[in-house]
């Protein structure tokens, strides 16, 4: 969109928080960079240039806006929509990949040369791999120094810098200020009570795009949470987690460690507070947060796309803003897939949660009730299948995924193909159309993902007078594409089931 010179002038002036992150403004005059609504008066067209990322604007020598803080805004829908190399880059870069393992490292998950990935993101982003990174580091240092009181030197090694003099450079390069003011200024903004952050955790906001229809997303987590591995702290509950809504809470597989997160809706944000064992996984643990609750998505062009169709525009006008209920961690989700094949959601939380109970490494949780992280493939392995309360060809089909997962046959992640994950998915046995489609949807995110054979997918379509068998409505389907996803939390919102309210 950067490109389109005329329409970033217009949602500049007109301050539209739609277009934040799809583009980023700078200043000639002031060399500042700023997010479309940045709430200062717009300058002249012709000191504005607009670039596709913090990074570019970084790199071009602009400094991030102290009014609108560009830097913390909601990241661009176009790397939820997309599976090409560029979109998995990316994905991969906001998950910490080239801090933990370097351009190299990125390069060789996604199967090409390192002058290559540099090449395809410099077309498109404006900046390479590095520059991406270090844009992500200098977020995350900014979220550390503000929300927490550890040491300069701690702050630095935790969001991934080499040295505190590069942690001291780039902080005053991208903002302005030392990090000892960043810290002031954040102390001043609080006000005489201060931080109310918890002991232990960071405490921050996770902006996205309104509107967003709370009560799916977080129903169908809260309704389908793993006993010890997640849970509802209901409102009322005496913590200041539940607010006026309560809130969702789970335990999280890092790189470095392990955490737990704390995740509640909240007007134009969603208050997240997390408990790490390592700070080094901040990074790791903000992006699979914001991709569990599909916060990058543009909900606009979703919404609009599926109003086209008359037995769809009912839905959306009566909730808009609904999101797609992802997962932490795909291959969790895959196992779970498999658990919840044909059974009910409370009888798939009891296998699911048996597993986790017999097989899932412990934690401690001194606010809550969480006890175990999910257990890995790797410790799944083993398994002895007679030990299963489950049919033999689910077993089966449990112990299959278990050992491809292990072995490499199926890799399911952020930098995932789509497709190539399907046709692998398919070649398992007990794996048919709706196990592999319900993984593609919330495991790897693809938002065109559709379950024709779903139950409460055709007992939606029947009541709204689409189409019956499968077949049929797929080729219905077709209009709504590249959005189907979506699509589907709308029919399953037509049903009276826990997954579509938020827990009383």
């Amino acid at each position: 969109m950067h490109t389109d010179t005329e329409r970033c002038v217009r949602a500049v002036r007109s301050k539209d928080a739609r277009f934040d992150g799809w583009f980023f403004t700078a200043v000639l005059t002031t060399r500042i960079y700023c997010r479309p609504s940045c709430p200062v008066v717009p300058p002249k067209p012709q000191n504005m240039v607009f670039y596709p990322s913090a990074a570019a604007c970084q790199q071009a020598g602009f400094r991030a806006c102290k009014r609108c803080r560009p830097d913390t805004s909601p990241g661009s829908p176009e790397w939820n929509a997309r599976a090409d190399t560029v979109a998995r880059a990316m994905r991969l870069i906001r998950d910490g990949v080239v801090d933990r393992e370097g351009v190299p490292g990125l390069a060789a998950r996604l199967g090409y040369s390192t002058r290559q990935i540099e090449r395809q993101l410099r077309a498109e982003l404006g900046a390479g791999p590095l520059a991406l990174a270090r844009a992500q580091r200098a977020q995350t240092a900014r979220v550390l120094i503000e929300t927490t009181d550890l040491p300069f030197a701690d702050v630095a090694f935790a969001a991934g810098f080499s040295s505190v003099r590069t942690f001291n450079e780039t902080v005053r390069e991208v903002f302005a200020l030392a990090p000892g003011e960043l810290r002031s200024r954040a102390a001043r903004s609080a006000g005489p009570a201060g931080r109310t952050t918890v002991p232990g955790t960071i405490s921050l906001r996770l902006p996205y795009r309104t509107p967003l229809h709370p009560s799916n997303l977080f129903g169908h987590l809260a309704a389908t949470a793993v006993p010890g591995v997640e849970e509802w702290l209901p409102r009322g509950s005496g913590s200041a987690d539940g607010g006026p809504t309560g809130a969702y809470r789970r335990t999280l597989r890092l790189p470095c460690g392990h955490g737990i997160a704390t995740l509640a809706p909240r007007d134009g944000h969603i208050a997240c507070r997390l408990a790490l064992t390592d700070p080094r996984d901040l990074t790791h643990a903000i992006s699979r947060c914001r991709w569990l609750l599909d916060l990058d998505a543009d909900p606009v062009a979703v919404d609009e796309q599926l109003r086209t169709d008359p037995l769809l525009a009912p839905l959306v006008d009566a909730a808009p803003g609904r999101r797609v209920p992802r997962t932490v961690d795909p291959a969790e989700f895959a196992v779970r897939a498999v658990l919840g094949q044909q059974v009910s959601t409370a009888a798939a939380r009891t296998h699911a949660g048996r597993l986790a109970a017999s097989h899932g490494t412990p934690v401690d949780d001194p606010e809550g009730g969480l006890t175990r992280l999910f257990p890995a493939p790797e410790a799944l392995a083993g398994l002895d299948p007679d030990t299963l309360a489950l049919p033999r060809a689910r077993r089966a089909t449990l112990t299959t995924l278990t050992a491809a997962l292990v072995d490499g046959t199926v890799t399911l992640g952020p930098d995932s193909d789509w497709d190539e994950a399907r046709a692998r998915l398919r070649a398992l046995p007990g794996f048919g159309p709706w196990t592999v489609e319900a993984v593609a949807m919330r495991g790897l995110g693809d938002p065109d993902a559709f379950l024709p054979t779903d139950l409460g997918v055709r007992k939606a379509a029947a009541a709204l007078g689409l189409p019956a068998t499968p077949a049929a409505l797929t080729a219905r389907a077709a209009a709504w594409r590249p959005w189907r996803a979506y699509a589907v939390q709308y029919l399953w919102a037509t049903d009276n089931h826990p997954i579509n309210r938020l827990p009383d």
